[in-house]
């Protein structure tokens, strides 16, 4: 299973932008895309590519906004972040390895 990216800054907020009123946060499937994103969207200058973890999903269902938060996969680091196709929490977790997998 491959790793998904998200942008985390230092102080451990997590890098979404708003769309319709409601929070996107962007995610990678490599850290290098992550990275060409990031010099486009100078927004996320502060943040760096971080792989997603079980323990991300129950960040955000802990911090309350899981259902108020869509997240968006990023295909062309290139393009516009709000022409990234938009993913259900259901199938984030899928594709994010639980901690066992991780650890291998």
């Amino acid at each position: 299973m491959s790793n998904i990216y998200a942008m985390r800054r230092a102080n451990g907020d997590w890098f979404a932008f708003e769309v319709g009123g409601r929070l996107r946060v962007p995610v990678f499937n490599s850290p290098e895309d992550a990275r060409i994103s990031r010099v486009r969207n100078f927004g996320m200058l502060l943040f760096k590519a971080v792989a997603l973890d079980a323990n991300f999903l129950q960040e955000i269902s802990r911090v309350g906004v899981g259902g108020e938060m869509d997240f968006c996969i990023i295909k062309d680091p290139h393009a516009s972040l709000k022409r990234a196709k938009v993913i259900e929490h259901a199938q984030l977790a899928l594709q994010i390895p639980t901690a066992t997998e991780a650890r291998l």
